[in-house]
């Protein structure tokens, strides 16, 4: 009885042993590896700020990374402690799957959102139209984008939407040119009112040398004849300039004489007689 007993303490002992250096082996690894992952992380951090990656997402970047490397770490360590691990990565990955598609459309933005960081296709101050909206960029967050617009709105836009349009921004080059259009009667010598708008136009300090404005007639049209009229100017000038040159053409198209026709309709009544 006591020869079956010291076996069995024997057997006990032994599995203690190798269950405890197992163990041992399982905290070691843990350990070491979440210190490894922690050093790999601040490395990858420092590495995304250094690149003039965005701050954000640097961050969500790099915490992803240490999430993922730390998954590994520990099914490492359950396998040393001999659980079988190859289920229990089914698990995790289906579980990943599940998330992914339940968040699909905010993967997707987030997407965008490191895309539009990334890429600089606009920054913060910049006005821009994009999605079809326009404003001023205030925030660009990693799954949307905040316009604020010219009569103080604020607009979210989902980051998706943004990249699966065109983007216009107006704020990357320094000047801009104003697109006008001006009508005179068929009456009027075109000849005067030609130089009358050149004289607008080139009296303006705003209005830059090169590249040269440019007055031109346009179109014979049904009911005025139409000059463009196309001068550059400097990005914040442009819609001062455009309001000023509108008031200015009309103040001295009166001086002038000349008239900006506009579109009228002649009715006749007739009156049959019975």
């Amino acid at each position: 009885m006591f020869e079956n007993f010291s076996l069995d303490m024997s057997i006990i002992e032994q599995y203690v042993t190798e269950y405890s250096i197992n163990v041992i082996f399982a905290l070691l690894i843990f350990f070491v590896g979440k210190f490894i992952v922690k050093i790999l992380k601040k490395a990858m951090l420092s590495g995304l700020i250094k690149s003039k990656v965005d701050k954000t997402v640097s961050g969500f970047i790099a915490n992803i990374a240490y999430g993922l490397a730390l998954t590994f770490v520990i099914i490492a360590a359950l396998g040393e402690l001999g659980i079988e691990t190859s289920s229990l990565a089914a698990i995790i990955a289906a579980a990943g799957l599940a998330i992914g598609l339940a968040l699909q459309g905010s993967l997707s933005s987030f997407a965008a959102g490191v895309m539009i960081i990334l890429f600089r296709f606009f920054k913060n101050g910049d006005f821009v139209e994009i999605a079809g909206e326009s404003g001023t960029v205030e925030e660009i967050n990693i799954f949307n984008t905040i316009l604020k617009t010219g009569d103080n709105k604020t607009i979210i836009i989902p980051n998706a939407s943004i990249i699966s349009k065109n983007i216009v921004n107006y704020t990357t080059k320094p000047t801009r040119r104003v697109d006008l259009v001006y009508g005179c009667s068929y009456d009027d010598d075109i000849r005067k009112v030609k130089k009358l708008l050149e004289k607008i136009v080139k009296a303006d300090d705003r209005v830059l040398e090169e590249p040269a404005p440019v007055v031109a007639l346009m179109e014979l049209g049904d009911s005025s004849i139409n000059f463009v009229v196309r001068p550059w100017v400097k990005r914040e000038d442009y819609w001062p300039l455009k309001f000023d040159l509108n008031e200015k053409v009309k103040l001295e198209f009166d001086k002038a004489g000349f008239s900006i026709p506009y579109p009228q309709r002649d009715v006749h009544v007739y009156n049959e007689k019975k």
